[in-house]
C-alpha cells in the first residue's frame, strides 16, 4: 500500500473493544463508523449494579438515538434508527403517538418551548416540524416548497430557540444552519468547522449559538447576527460586540468575515470529536462530551477550560446540565449514564455502590436529558429502549 493510500484511511477504535477498523475518510463514512463502533458495546459485558431504572419504555424497533422531556415534564419524545419519533406518557410509560415521514434514521428530536411542536433531524438530510398533539407533520399554506431544505447530508442535531421562533441544525455537511420556524426558511449558514457538526445549542437568552464538531472543537457564535445580518450585517466595533454579547473583546477569538463565518470563541482541548454540547442555565458555562471519553466544563466569556470530568471508559455521546446548573448528566459508549457535581467535576455516587448508579442499558447510551424539575432523567440507548431514572441527592 502506498503512503498516499495509507493516509486516506482512518483506523478507528471501538470505545468498548479497542478493535481497529479501517474506514475511508469523509463525513458520511465517519458518521457511519461512529454508529458501528458504538454498536460494538453490545458485545461487552455490562457493569453490575443494584441501581434500577424507574421505568423502561419499549416500542422502537431500532436503536434510540435522541430523547427529550416535554417542557411540563409529563411527556417524552424519542427518535430512532427505525425512522420514527415516538411520544410517551411519563407517568404510565404508554406510547401516545408515532410520528412517521422520515426516510432515514432519526438522529435528533427537540420539543418547542411551549411543548406544542417538535423538530426532528434525520440521515435523509431533512428537518421536519411536527404537531405534538396530532402526531403529524406540520404543513401549512404559508410554507414555501422545500421548507427546512438546505443541508447536503445527514442532520445530526436540532434545537429550538428559547422563544420558539428560530431553530438550529447541525449536519455532516460541516455546517450549522439557522432557520425561521414559522416559514421553514433558512436565515443563515454558519461555516468554519472542518468536520461534521454533531451537536448544536442555543444559549438561554437565545443570543448565542454553540456547535460541537468532529474536528474536536467547539465554536461559539453570535446567533442574533442571523437577524442582524438581514438588517445590514454583523457588528464590527469591539465595544458594540461586548455590549451585545457580554463577552470582553480582549478575550474573544473574534472573526469578522462575511455572513455566517464569524465565530466569537473557539474552545479547544478535546483530543477527539466533540459529540455533544450544552449551555448552563445561566449561559455562563458550557459542557461538552467527546470521543476522547471526557467531559469538559468551559467558561463562556473566555473560552477557557474550567475542569475535566473523567470516569467513562467509552466515548461520551451526550451531556446536559440540571435545571439549577449544579449537576450534569452524561451518556456513553460504555453503556452507562453518570451524574456529576459541576462545582468539583466528581461523579455523584450512592454510598454503597462501587460502580455508580444508572446502570441497566445493554448497549451504548446515545442521549440523556434532565426533567424540567431536575428530579428525573431520561436515557436513550442503542439497545432500543428509553429508561426513566429517579435522581436523589
Amino acid at each position: 500500500m502506498t503512503a498516499r493510500r495509507r493516509r486516506s484511511i482512518d483506523y478507528a477504535v471501538s470505545p468498548m473493544l479497542h478493535c481497529p477498523m479501517p474506514v475511508p475518510r469523509g463525513g458520511r463514512f465517519r458518521s457511519v463508523l461512529i454508529a458501528v463502533t458504538l454498536l460494538c458495546a453490545a458485545l461487552a459485558p455490562a457493569a453490575t449494579s443494584c441501581a434500577k431504572a424507574e421505568r423502561t419504555f419499549t416500542g422502537h424497533t431500532g436503536p434510540v438515538t435522541s430523547v427529550c422531556f416535554s417542557p411540563d415534564g409529563k411527556q417524552a419524545l424519542s427518535g430512532s434508527y427505525d425512522k420514527s419519533l415516538k411520544l410517551w406518557d411519563i407517568a404510565t410509560g404508554a406510547e401516545i403517538h408515532t410520528f412517521t415521514g422520515h426516510t432515514g434514521y432519526v438522529w435528533a428530536v427537540s420539543f418547542s418551548p411551549d411543548g406544542e411542536r417538535a423538530l426532528s433531524g434525520s440521515s435523509d438530510g431533512a428537518i421536519k416540524l411536527w404537531d405534538v398533539a396530532a402526531g403529524s407533520e406540520i404543513r401549512t399554506p404559508r410554507w414555501q416548497r422545500g421548507a427546512f431544505a438546505g443541508h447536503e447530508d445527514s442532520v445530526w442535531s436540532v434545537a429550538f430557540s428559547p422563544d420558539g421562533a428560530l431553530a438550529l441544525s447541525g449536519s455532516v455537511d460541516k455546517t450549522m444552519k439557522l432557520w425561521d420556524v414559522e416559514t421553514g426558511s433558512e436565515i443563515r449558514a454558519f461555516t468554519g468547522h472542518t468536520g461534521l457538526v454533531w451537536s448544536v445549542a442555543f444559549s438561554p437568552d437565545g443570543a448565542l449559538a454553540l456547535s460541537g464538531s468532529d474536528d474536536g472543537t467547539i465554536k461559539l457564535w453570535d446567533a442574533a447576527a442571523g437577524s442582524a445580518d438581514r438588517r445590514g450585517g454583523l457588528p464590527t466595533e469591539t465595544d458594540q460586540f461586548t455590549e451585545q454579547t457580554g463577552i470582553p473583546h480582549q478575550d474573544a477569538e473574534r472573526r469578522s468575515f462575511p455572513s455566517g463565518t464569524a465565530w466569537m470563541l473557539n474552545f479547544t482541548g478535546h483530543t477527539k470529536a466533540v459529540f455533544s454540547v450544552a449551555f448552563g442555565p445561566d449561559g455562563r458555562q458550557v459542557l461538552s462530551g467527546s470521543e476522547d471519553k471526557t467531559i469538559k466544563l468551559w467558561d463562556t466569556a473566555t473560552g477557557r477550560e474550567v475542569r475535566t470530568f473523567a470516569g467513562h471508559t467509552g466515548a461520551v455521546t451526550s451531556v446536559c446540565f440540571s435545571p439549577d446548573g449544579t449537576r450534569a448528566l452524561s451518556g456513553s459508549g460504555d453503556t452507562t449514564v453518570k451524574l456529576w457535581d459541576v462545582a468539583t467535576g466528581r461523579e455523584i455516587r450512592a454510598p454503597k455502590l462501587q460502580r455508580g448508579d444508572f446502570t441497566g442499558h445493554t448497549n451504548s447510551v446515545w442521549s440523556v436529558a434532565f426533567s424540567p424539575d431536575g428530579k428525573r432523567a431520561l436515557s436513550g440507548s442503542m439497545d432500543g429502549t428509553l429508561k426513566l431514572w429517579k435522581i436523589t441527592r
